[in-house]
């Protein structure tokens, strides 16, 4: 069963009633048969407290037509309230007198005249519903009703008796999408379940009506404008105000009518949402078009639609261009082809800063946190373009310096190896060799400055000639003890650096063109 808008008791209702029909498909004892026979007097007593609310609707309506003049649009929509509420108390009469024949068919009333016999009663229930046809004639009774409604008052309203395969709580039930309307709801069934059966659609129908009636009196006095509702305004010229500045605001009265409901507005020709005659506009600033001051003049026009008047306004706003601030270890230039680490900020935006980035001459990795971007430039000039929300905020220009060449080094023991007066024959065991990285390349892009010499050649010579074949080496450390065994003083060890490689912030491994780079070390 389906209803309009209900009220928190009637929610309460409805689950309990879902509830009590679980329990009694486990074949519940006859607590559960008297939870029923409570829950239909109880749905018996909101209705009749429905039907005094909705009389006193019709009356109010009345009441409206009168002091409005009696004007003809009112009177329509009186004569339309009134046969709303002939019609609901009509098939309300009816319903009552359905469940009167189904205690008349269960054995009647006990001695008490309130409380029916045959509250457990399946087979006769099912009989009377099924077999002879009431419950055909109940859905089509529900459902003209609903037709009738959505007639008479403009608004669409769903059939209240359903089909299995319509239902919404048993059209994905294989075996309960099969039954028709009667059987769903009376097979199987004791006769105090019928009852609040049909008393739950009672309440639905009684329900709808309210809805119903309330639109019907919204619509009396239509073409009256009454501003009932007032607001005091502030508009500021800005909300946000530097210490020492001045603040200025319009301050003005607001009215509205409760009777007009919520009118039609739109921005920019699209519907937005009115809350309480209201219209909530909200967009994201574009920039573009800055004057000299970073100020960009813009505008949107905004309608309203109130009955059967238009009103149009241009409203004019300013935008500021945002400033972008760029942190890094190096923000006067990015190193080429590595992985340069950014923090683009833009305070203005506060929590709506959300940025994303696009580039020329580089490609952009988008960091894990809020405004972190790491730019790998592929050219000598990089233009970063900082967006939010699909609106450009600026674009940052970068140069581009090539990554410096590291420095190879030498070294005996760990102690740098003498060039000029050269090595004892004795002390010279191992050879270690190093790329050692520009200094301030290091300190900017520590994960791009990871360097290894993975190729290189010792050689002993001893004048123009090689003493032996030269060592062909892939690691950094040599043991050249062996060598030392067949030197002599007056030798030279000579080192040549065939490959230098570096590893990127990918941990991508590429070669480095470090020239030609020789060591000529004198032997002692």
């Amino acid at each position: 069963m389906a209803g309009a808008k209900e009220t928190p008791r009637q929610k309460m209702i409805g689950m309990m009633y879902l509830v009590l029909t679980a329990l009694l498909a486990l074949n519940v004892s006859n607590t559960v048969l008297e939870k029923f026979l409570f829950m239909n007097r109880t749905m018996e007593k909101t209705v009749d407290d429905g039907e005094v609310k909705n009389n006193s609707t019709v009356g109010r309506i009345e009441a409206q037509v009168e002091e409005s003049g009696k004007r003809a649009k009112d009177i329509a929509v009186l004569e339309t309230a009134q046969e709303v509420r002939t019609e609901t108390s009509k098939v309300l009469s009816e319903l009552d007198a359905l469940k009167e024949k189904l205690i008349k068919e269960t054995g009647d009333y006990e001695e008490d005249g309130v409380t029916p016999k045959g509250i457990k009663n399946m087979e006769k229930i099912a009989h009377m519903m099924i077999k002879d046809g009431e419950g055909a004639k109940l859905k089509e009774m529900l459902n003209s009703y609903t037709a009738f409604l959505s007639d008479k008052t403009g608004q669409q309203y769903p059939d209240l008796a359903l089909d299995g395969k319509d239902h919404p709580l048993f059209k994905q039930d294989k075996n309960a999408r099969k039954r028709d309307f009667a059987t769903l709801q009376f097979d199987q069934t004791p006769m105090v379940a019928g009852l609040a059966t049909i008393s739950q659609f009672q309440t639905e129908i009684i329900n709808r009506e309210m809805e119903a009636l309330e639109k019907l009196a919204r619509d009396v006095g239509a073409e009256d404008l009454k501003f009932d509702q007032i607001d005091l305004v502030a508009l500021p010229n800005s909300r946000v105000v530097a210490a020492g500045a001045k603040y200025e605001a319009d301050l003005f009265i607001a009215a509205s009518s409760s009777a007009a409901e919520n009118p039609d507005m739109t921005f920019n020709g699209k519907d937005i949402e009115v809350v309480n005659g209201k219209g909530k506009i909200t967009f994201t600033a574009a920039g573009g078009g800055y004057d000299k001051d970073g100020i960009a003049k813009k505008s949107y026009v905004a309608t309203v639609k109130l009955r059967d008047s238009v009103y149009t306004d241009t409203i004019e706003y300013f935008v500021a261009k945002p400033v972008i601030q760029v942190q890094s270890a190096s923000v006067q230039a990015l190193y080429l082809n590595c992985g340069n680490e950014l923090q683009i900020n833009c305070p203005q935006l506060g929590s709506a800063y959300s940025p994303t980035f696009t580039a020329s001459g580089a490609n952009t990795i988008k960091g894990a946190k809020t405004g972190q971007v790491t730019v790998v430039p592929n050219s000598a000039e990089v233009k970063l373009n900082v967006y939010n929300s699909g609106n450009l905020l600026g674009t940052e220009d970068f140069k581009v310096r090539r990554v410096p060449k590291p420095e190879i080094r030498l070294y005996n023991r760990g102690k740098e190896v003498n060039v000029k007066q050269g090595e004892n024959i004795s002390a010279l065991r191992q050879l270690d060799i190093k790329a050692i990285p520009d200094e301030s390349f290091r300190t900017f892009l520590p994960k791009d400055a990871r360097y290894r010499v993975s190729g290189w050649e010792v050689t002993l010579a001893r004048g123009k000639r090689p003493v032996a074949p030269p060592s062909k080496v892939t690691k950094e450390s040599l043991a050249v003890g062996n060598l030392m065994q067949k030197a002599k003083a007056g030798d030279r060890v000579v080192v040549e650096v065939k490959r230098v490689q570096r590893m990127n912030f990918r941990g991508q491994t590429e070669n480095v063109n470090v020239g030609s780079v020789f060591f000529n070390v004198p032997l002692n």
